[in-house]
Formats: structure tokens, sequence, C-alpha cells
């Protein structure tokens, strides 16, 4: 959480209800006095017609200064968190209430004239903020000033799924973790028992296979390696409709993804490319870097960095990192930042979170056909320039949809 913010109101004046009764009274005395020569009655609205001409001389503020605390705000899912709002100056006449937010569910805990809290909850991830509305009276009370401002920021995170997601099986760097690797070093995993060398260290000898075969022989086991998962996240913008509806899937995959690589003891990062302002974190490791990555997905903070273009950078992606893509694979200029990451070296799987029919219409049979055919035929010319394309259904969950990458360490060595 960070701290108070102050945001300056603009107010916008319009005539108040006052002035509103002031004119129609004023208005149907004078009909009245002209249609029935009644001159008495304009001595009786003489005084309306004075007061409504003070109008001009009203004192009006430009502005009100709104406190909102915290300013801004991080939490997850369905996860309640109290934000508050005040006038931050004692003006007469001021006051201050709430606005709706859509996908924002406030409850107030207190409120009066100048302050409210409440506690908010949002079922979906993304940013919301809590919306202010200031009303101030001028000092003859002709005017009416009222401003709408964002007083705080709530970043709501999206909630990854407990199950772990397995990465694709390469060459990982030479950096002791978590994952079992065909190299023979430190490690638990049985590999095979050779004769004694020297300068082999005694508790490797296998003594018993050594009494048997009547000379020392040692235990040689599988190294455990960490790797470098980089994200990628397609942020460009999608047409109305199926290809809009899961784009929100793609975040919840790239925090599931970066969750289990950190989870592991692997260093993880993010790339958001596609935007009007592309964005990366750098690898780490670490709970804080979570939280980072997160911040750097929603555009929180300023850790991250920048990028310009439509390729990842290169120190975004450690060399030998992993790179795991989730994409409509609907821009071409996200594929060829795939098709570069691969040409650079990197293991890239592109998840396609898009099923089926991109766009709105569905009466389109011949050409959803045709549509499809060119996608399958996409999939197989990215898998032959090293590009492996998985299917993410709605109903698979993506360590099920993860387990069909091909192992290219295998069929390459």
């Amino acid at each position: 959480m960070d701290g108070p913010r102050t945001v300056d109101a603009v107010l916008q004046w319009r005539a108040s209800p006052l002035t509103r009764a002031l004119m129609t009274c004023f208005g149907v005395g004078l009909a009245v006095a002209l249609i029935a020569s009644r001159w008495q009655l304009i001595a009786f609205v003489a005084p309306m017609l004075g007061v409504l001409a003070s109008i001009g001389w009203q004192r009006r503020p430009m502005s009100v200064s709104v406190v909102g605390r915290p300013a801004l705000t991080r939490c997850f899912e369905n996860e309640p968190v109290q934000l508050s709002a005040e006038l931050a100056e004692n003006r007469a006449g001021a006051t201050l209430e709430l606005q709706p937010v859509t996908g924002l569910d406030i409850a107030p805990v207190s409120a009066d004239s100048r302050r409210a809290t409440v506690s908010a909850t949002a079922g979906r991830w993304g940013r919301y903020p809590l919306r202010t509305r200031v009303r101030l009276d001028a000092a003859g009370g002709l005017l009416t000033g009222t401003a709408t401002v964002d007083a705080a920021d709530l970043f709501v995170f999206p909630v990854a799924p407990p199950q772990p997601t397995g990465i694709p099986r390469t060459e990982l760097p030479d950096r002791l973790g978590t994952h079992l690797t065909r190299h023979i070093g430190p490690g638990v995993e049985f590999a095979e028992i050779r004769p004694y060398l020297p300068g082999d260290q005694l508790r490797t000898v296998n003594w018993a296979v050594s009494a048997r075969r009547g000379s020392l022989h040692v235990t040689e086991r599988l190294t455990d390696r960490a790797a470098d998962v980089v994200v990628v996240v397609d942020m460009s913008a999608q047409p109305a409709g199926p290809a809009t509806a899961v784009t929100e899937r793609a975040l919840r995959g790239a925090t599931q993804v970066v969750q289990t690589a950190l989870r592991n003891g692997d260093r993880a990062g993010i790339v958001g490319l596609g935007g009007r302002r592309p964005r990366w974190l750098g690898a780490d490791i670490g709970r804080r870097q979570f939280y980072r990555v997160l911040d750097a997905a929603l555009g929180v903070g300023s850790e991250y960095q920048h990028t310009a273009g439509t390729l990842a950078p290169r120190a975004a992606v450690p060399p030998g990192a992993v790179v795991v893509a989730f994409s409509t694979l609907l821009d071409t200029e996200f594929a060829l930042a795939l098709i570069d990451l691969c040409k650079r070296g990197h293991p890239v799987v592109a998840v396609d979170v898009l099923e089926g029919w991109p766009f709105a219409d569905d009466d389109q049979p011949l050409l959803q056909r045709m549509w499809a055919l060119q996608r399958s035929s996409m999939y197989r010319d990215m898998r032959v320039i090293g590009v492996d394309v998985v299917p993410w259904p709605a109903e698979v969950t993506l360590d099920q949809a993860m387990s069909l990458v091909p192992d290219r360490s295998r069929r390459s060595s």
C-alpha cells in the first residue's frame, strides 16, 4: 500500500436549485403581471431579479482537494480491502460521496458529508478507481460546483490455480535447482556405476559393488538444475467478441507459470508485447519477484522497464531461458517476436488461448472452416521453425495443456 494521495477536483459550476426556483418564481410572477395587468406583482418579483443579478458576484473556487487513503492498494480477487476518501479542506457547503464503479463491490464502513470509508471487493483482476463526487455550494447559494475524481486506485491481481505447471524440457543453465537433468553431477537420482578414478570423493564409493567386484566403484547421480522462465503476454488489441473475452485467461496462465517457477526455485520474468508501451521485467527469484511480475503485468509501480519496437529485448530474456507465451496468435508481429526468440536459441512454447472463430458473428460456416484450416497450417509452420504451439481450451487446465509440449531436448540428443 502507498501513502495518501491528494487530488484537485476541478469544479464545474452551474445554477443551483435555489437559482432555478427564483427564476421560476420570477418568470411566473412576471407573466401573471403582464397577462392580468397586475402591475403590483412587479414590485413583488423585482427583488428576485436583483438577487439573480448578483450571480456574477458569487465566490467560486476553482477546485477542491480530495485525499484518498491509501493512494494505491494491491490485493487479489475477492479479497476485501478498506479505502477512504475525504475532503482536504474544511469548506462550508462542501460534500463528498462515492460513485459506483463497474465490477467493484463497495460496502460502506463509515460515512459523513466530508469523509467516506468503504470495504471494496473485486471479483476480476484489473484496475479499479475509488471514484468520488464532490459538491460545493457558492457563498450566496446561487451556484453549485460538482466534480468527479479518482481519489485512489485498487489493483486486483489474478488468483492462479494451485496446480504446478511444468516447463518444457530443455538444456538448463549450470545452476543448482530442482529440475532433474540427464547430466552427471551432484544430485540424488541414480545414474550409473563406474570404476573409481583418482580424485573421486570417498563418499561416492559404492562399497557393496566394490566388495563384489574386488575393486573400488563409485555411484554417479543425475544433477538437478534451475531454469530461467520468461513469460511473454500478448497485449495487442483484439477484435470484439470471443478474441477479446479470452484475453483474461492469458494473464491467469502467465501468473500460474510464474508462480510455479518461483516455487521451484527458478528465476522468472515477464515481457508484455503488442501494447502502446511494451514493458518487461528481468528474471529474478524470490517471493517478492512474484508481486513485481504482477505489477509489471498490470502496469503498476515503476520497477518494470519499457521497450521500443515489437521484439522482446535481449536483456529481458537471459541466455537459455525458457519462453512461454500466451496469445490469441492473431497478431503477426507477436508471432514474429516468438520466431525471433526461437532464432536466438530459446525454447519457445506458444499457448493459444483462443478457441474457434475469433469474431462475434457466427453465421459464417464456410469462412469458419477455412479459418480453422489456415489456423492448423500456422500451427504446423511454427512447429517446423521451432515454436511449439499448444491449444488451451477452457475445460482443460494449463498443466494438462502444457503436458502436450514435445521433448525437444531428447529429440536433439
